[in-house]
């Protein structure tokens, strides 16, 4: 797996992805395309938030976008993983290599309803901290009701 920086040649692959990843979460957010068949991103890569692709054979696999608080504060506003590459720890070393390059304090939410992500996200979370990490059930200005994990990378 490579992880590569999204930039002006990766943009539309970032965007490619995005669709399919808003496309699987529309159950849990009611969000409908629009007239073109397309899906509004709820996190625009712009300011203090960057894209990542993780590559798997060249082929794109997955998507992150990641929010830099300060230097040290991080949240996953956006993870999606294809899902036939689901179930082979893809996402899992596309996190853990994530939090190894940015080390500090992470987030990570997960909307009311969406019980793989949580389940997946304590599974990387408690394999990556060693169990280290706070869960709590928290209220969201933008989402509502959320699960939220924060934990310390090295």
């Amino acid at each position: 797996m490579i992880i590569k920086t999204v930039d002006r040649a990766t943009a539309h692959i970032y965007d490619n992805l995005c669709q399919a990843y808003e496309a699987e979460f529309s159950p849990l957010t009611h969000k409908h395309p629009n007239a073109d068949g397309l899906f509004a991103k709820d996190t625009l890569l712009e300011g203090n938030i960057t894209g990542y692709l993780a590559l798997n054979d060249d082929i794109p696999a997955g998507l992150a976008a990641i929010k830099q608080q300060d230097h040290h504060d991080f949240e996953v506003c956006e993870f999606y993983v294809v899902p036939v590459f689901r179930r082979h720890k893809l996402g899992q070393r596309f996190a853990a290599a994530l939090f190894d390059q940015m080390s500090g304090n992470w987030q990570i939410k997960q909307i009311e309803g969406a019980d793989q992500a949580i389940a997946f996200w304590r599974s990387v979370i408690n394999t990556y901290t060693s169990g280290q990490f706070l869960e709590e059930n928290y209220t969201d200005p933008y989402w509502g009701a959320v699960t939220r994990q924060t934990f310390k990378a090295h």
